[in-house]
C-alpha cells in the first residue's frame, strides 16, 4: 500500500474527513494548523494511504519543526493538547509512521512525537514520553443536573460570591479584549516563573478561528480579572487558555469564567466541553478540574524512539532561566517568549 504526502490547508477532502472521523478535534482543524503556520512558520503535512483521486479515509497529521536550540523533529502536532492519529487500525497507523521513522532512522529528524486522545495502543518503536490527566464535561444532561455535581465548597459556592462581587463580564474578539487577555497573560506565566505565549500567536487565533474563538473576561473597578479563551468544533467546545490577576482568586472568578462557558456549550446545544490536559504531577489542578464533574483519563504521548533521560546539565540549565524570568522584568520576559516558543513545540 503507497503512502501519500498532502497539504491539509490545501487539500479539499480534508474537511470531509474532519466531518466524519470520530477522533477529529480542533488541532486538526485548517483553522488551528494555519494560526501555526502564520505564527511560527510550520508548513502541516499529512500522510495517508488515500491516492489523490480517492476519497480521503485515513490521515496522520503533523509538523516538522526546523530549531537549532532544540533539534530537528517531526510533532503531530504543536501546542496542541492532543491530536490523535485519523486512523482505524494500529496496522494502518504502523504503515503511515513507517515513512516518518525512515527520517530519524537517517538521522534527518531527532524523533517523532504523536499527542493521541487518551491511551493510544502500542505503536511498534515509539515509547511513552509525557503523561497528562484529561478532563472532559458530558453536556448531555440539563444544565440544573450539572450545577448539582459541582463541588460545594471549591465551586458553588465561590460562583455565589463571584456573582455578588461586581464583575464587569465581555465577550468577544476584540484587540481590546485581547490587550486585557495578555496582560493577563504576561501576569499568569509570571507566577510560574515562564515567558508568555507570543502576542500574534492569539492574534493569528482570533484572525484564522474566527467565530468560533471566543475571548471571555472579567473585570472590577476597570482592572482585568480573569480571562479564558475557548475553541470551538463540531459538538465540542474546548478551554484552551486561562489567565488571571491572583488577587481576585478569593471571589470566584475563574469559576464565574468557566461555569459562564459552560452555561453558553449547553445553550448552543454542545454535547462536550473538553476542559483539557493537566500535568500527571499537579494534582491540585487535576482535584480542581474533577470538582466539576468532569471526567478524568490519562493521556500519553508517544515518541520514536523512546524518549531518553533528561540530562542533569538540561534540568539546571532549566532552573536557571527559571530562576532570571522570576526577575526579568515585563518586556524580557514577552521578548523570550516571542524567541523561544518557535523552538518549544
Amino acid at each position: 500500500m503507497m503512502i501519500h504526502e498532502i497539504d491539509p490547508l490545501a487539500d479539499v477532502r480534508w474537511s470531509s474527513l474532519l466531518a466524519r472521523h470520530q477522533a477529529a478535534s480542533v488541532f486538526h482543524s485548517r483553522e488551528w494548523l494555519e494560526a501555526l503556520r502564520r505564527t511560527y512558520g510550520y508548513p502541516a503535512v499529512a500522510v495517508t494511504t488515500s491516492a489523490p483521486d480517492q476519497e480521503l479515509n485515513d490521515a496522520l497529521v503533523f509538523c516538522r519543526v526546523q530549531s537549532w536550540l532544540t533539534g530537528k523533529r517531526v510533532v503531530s502536532v504543536p501546542f496542541s493538547d492532543h491530536c490523535s492519529p485519523l486512523v482505524d487500525s494500529s496496522e494502518k497507523l504502523a504503515l503511515l509512521v513507517s515513512t516518518l521513522k525512515r527520517e530519524c532512522d537517517s538521522g534527518r529528524r531527532k524523533y517523532i512525537e504523536l499527542r493521541p486522545a487518551g491511551n493510544q495502543p502500542p505503536v511498534a518503536g515509539f515509547g511513552h514520553s509525557t503523561r497528562f490527566h484529561w478532563h472532559r464535561l458530558d453536556l448531555r444532561p440539563s444544565l440544573d443536573e450539572l450545577f448539582g455535581r459541582l463541588h460545594l465548597s471549591c465551586i458553588r459556592r465561590r460562583l455565589s460570591r463571584a456573582k455578588r462581587a461586581g464583575f464587569v463580564y465581555e465577550e468577544g474578539q476584540s484587540e481590546a479584549l485581547l490587550d486585557k487577555l495578555y496582560r493577563l497573560a504576561v501576569l499568569s506565566r509570571r507566577r510560574h516563573n515562564l515567558p508568555p505565549q507570543p502576542l500574534k500567536w492569539f492574534r493569528n487565533l482570533i484572525a484564522c478561528m474566527g467565530e468560533k474563538l471566543k475571548i471571555r473576561m472579567l473585570t472590577h473597578s476597570g482592572r482585568a480579572a480573569a480571562a479564558v479563551l475557548t475553541l470551538r468544533f463540531r459538538e465540542t467546545m474546548t478551554y484552551k487558555y486561562g489567565f488571571s490577576d491572583q488577587a481576585f482568586h478569593g471571589l470566584g472568578s475563574m469559576q464565574l469564567l468557566l461555569w459562564k462557558s459552560i452555561e453558553d456549550a449547553k445553550q448552543d446545544g454542545l454535547a462536550e466541553f473538553d476542559m483539557g490536559r493537566c500535568d500527571w504531577n499537579d494534582q491540585g489542578l487535576a482535584v480542581f478540574k474533577d470538582r466539576w464533574g468532569c471526567s478524568r483519563s490519562p493521556m500519553v504521548y508517544l515518541r520514536y524512539p523512546q524518549r531518553m533521560a533528561q540530562s542533569e546539565d538540561a534540568d539546571r540549565n532549566h532552573a536557571i532561566l527559571r530562576r532570571f524570568f522570576a526577575v526579568a522584568p515585563d518586556s524580557v520576559l514577552v521578548a523570550a517568549g516571542n524567541v523561544l516558543y518557535r523552538h518549544m513545540a
